[in-house]
């Protein structure tokens, strides 16, 4: 039958042998299932030399070019590109762009370092918490793990003593982005606890660190490489957990604000 396992790999395998034999790049479209695989066969991705991901919200102008196979380098990189009339172009500066409309004075708004493969990028992270007026209280997670809104909810509750079984929850990554690692759990913690007492953070400040079940602090790699991006953009302060060592920053440029654990109310910004 046409589009079978067979006749994939054999045509896939002609056009490899055909482009290196003539030197020449090949494109190979394709699309992507709602859980964010690669619909059909997965042969096909153990042939190919590299695949990549164009991921981007359907409503915002942003694209991340994403790697998760590449026979002949690194998948530590991304290139974010932003759709315009004359198609995709590069965004040389994506931190920049993404906090062109942060406010120091925002209510729930906190500024996370975080890095997509190796490019270290500044995001702004909203929180609004609201009493729950109908049914249970609600979460809603746009641009992070729902399951991870969850868990920094839940450890919020138990170890920091916020009263947040009865609030309806809303996290929001601006410009449409996605973010998954666990560096930005702090950054969470702290535009929840923001929005929850209705108090302002302190100007020009940036938040970082993994938050633990029992409410501590763990710290993230490449700290160095965060903290010199935020230092870069004018960013004043940095929370973050505790280290073992020195960091080998500015520190004339930059106030390090350590934590060691959300139980003692230190990750409030």
């Amino acid at each position: 039958t046409p589009g079978n396992l067979a006749q994939i790999r054999e045509c896939t395998q002609r056009l490899m042998h055909w482009v290196k034999q003539n030197n020449v790049p090949l494109f190979i479209a394709g699309h992507v299932t709602k859980d964010g695989s690669i619909a059909g066969p997965g042969a096909l991705e153990h042939i190919v030399d590299v695949v990549l991901y164009l991921e981007g919200e359907p409503f915002g102008s942003y694209r991340v070019l994403r790697g998760v196979k590449n026979r002949f380098g690194s998948t530590n990189e991304v290139g974010i590109f932003e759709m315009g009339q004359g198609g995709l172009v590069e965004v040389e500066n994506p931190s920049q762009v993404f906090l062109s409309q942060h406010n120091d004075a925002a209510i729930g708004s906190i500024v996370v370092p975080t890095l997509e493969g190796s490019r270290p990028l500044l995001v702004e992270i909203q929180a609004l918490t609201t009493p729950a007026s109908f049914g249970p209280p609600r979460r809603i997670a746009n641009g992070i793990d729902f399951n991870r809104l969850l868990l920094i909810s839940a450890v919020l509750t138990k170890r920091a003593r916020l009263k947040l079984s009865n609030q309806d929850i809303i996290v929001n990554v601006t410009g449409g982005l996605k973010v998954s690692e666990p560096a930005v759990d702090l950054g969470i913690a702290s535009a929840i606890a923001s929005s929850f007492y209705d108090s302002k953070p302190l100007p020009g400040l940036v938040v970082l660190g993994e938050l633990g079940l029992n409410g501590e602090l763990r710290a993230v790699p490449q700290v160095e490489r965060r903290v010199t991006e935020a230092i870069r953009l004018g960013f004043k302060s940095c929370l973050l957990p505790k280290t073992p060592s020195q960091l080998a920053v500015d520190h004339a440029a930059i106030q390090l604000i350590e934590a060691g654990s959300v139980a003692k109310g230190e990750f409030r910004p």
